[in-house]
Parts: structure tokens; sequence; C-alpha cells
């Protein structure tokens, strides 16, 4: 995938989701279309499976939980559930790793007009999960905030860290 253009990122709301509600529930499932390189938001209170090809399983979910008191952005990555040999897993692993930052600006930029109606979000914690078999693939990565994906040109967080869970 290349860089981020604001007019290759199509969004979807799902209802009852809307551009403004609701937090708690608000999932999002992007996914990108080889042929065009758009990237796909969809914006609901599930996960939009019909938007995840099975083959390829290259979708980013996320959601708002409330956690201790404040809304953290918990997304989740698959790599692989012994479809793909270890060797392939490792592949895919180091390749979300390297477009995650894209993805969550894609997902940031589709739910921009959300932001102003919560602005304390901005601010909120983004970890992502990378779900695999092979226990190397398996990690939580701390990814910054929405602000860093909506102010910065490379969509890039300062600093991406390993977290233990």
């Amino acid at each position: 995938m290349s860089s981020l253009q604001p007019a290759d990122v199509k969004v979807t709301f799902l209802p009852p989701a809307t551009s403004f509600s609701p937090v708690e529930q608000r999932m999002y499932t992007m996914t990108h279309s080889k042929d065009t390189d758009e990237m796909l938001v969809s914006i609901g209170c599930h996960v939009h499976q019909a938007a995840i090809h099975e083959a390829m399983r290259d979708e980013v979910t996320a959601e708002w939980l409330p956690r201790t008191g404040q809304y953290t952005l918990w997304g989740k990555v698959y790599v692989s559930g012994g479809e793909y040999d270890e060797k392939y897993s490792q592949v895919r692993y180091l390749v979300f790793q390297r477009e995650l930052p894209k993805a969550l600006r894609a997902i940031m930029y589709a739910d921009r007009t959300f932001f102003t109606y919560f602005p304390w979000l901005l601010d909120a914690p983004i970890y992502v999960q990378f779900e695999s078999i092979y226990p190397a693939f398996q990690s939580i990565l701390y990814m910054g905030t929405p602000r860093k994906y909506l102010t910065s040109d490379s969509g890039k967080p300062e600093k991406d860290r390993r977290v233990s869970h």
C-alpha cells in the first residue's frame, strides 16, 4: 500500500451507527481493495463480516471499550489460525506491523466527524492485538492516540511498543 490519500478512503455506516453515535459498542472494520487500493472502512456496532475476505483475512477491526474510567480503542489483526505455516505467518505479521499505521489513519480519517462530538477521545490510547496460533506472532502493541493519526502526515505514532497482558 502506498501513502494514504483521503480520496481513497471509502466509508460505510452500518445502522444504528452514525457520525455522532454511539460511543460504546462503536466498531470499525477496515479492509482494502487490491484492485483499486481503496481503504474500505465500515463503522457500526458489530464487525462488518460481509466486508471481510475470508481467504485473505487482511482486515483490521477496532472498537471503543470503557476501561478504568476512560475509553480505549482496542484493535485486532488476524495473523494465523493454523491455515498458514509459521514462515508465511511471520510474513503476514511483519506486513501488518508495517501497514498498521496507515490502516489506523484511514479509520481515524473515516470517523473524523465523530471526534468533533467527542474530542476527549482524540487522546485515548490505541492498542492492537495480533492474533496467531504461533506465540511469536501474538502481541499487543500500543499504537498511540487518534490525534496522532489525524494530525500527522505519516500517520505513524512516535514510538510503537509491545505491552504484556
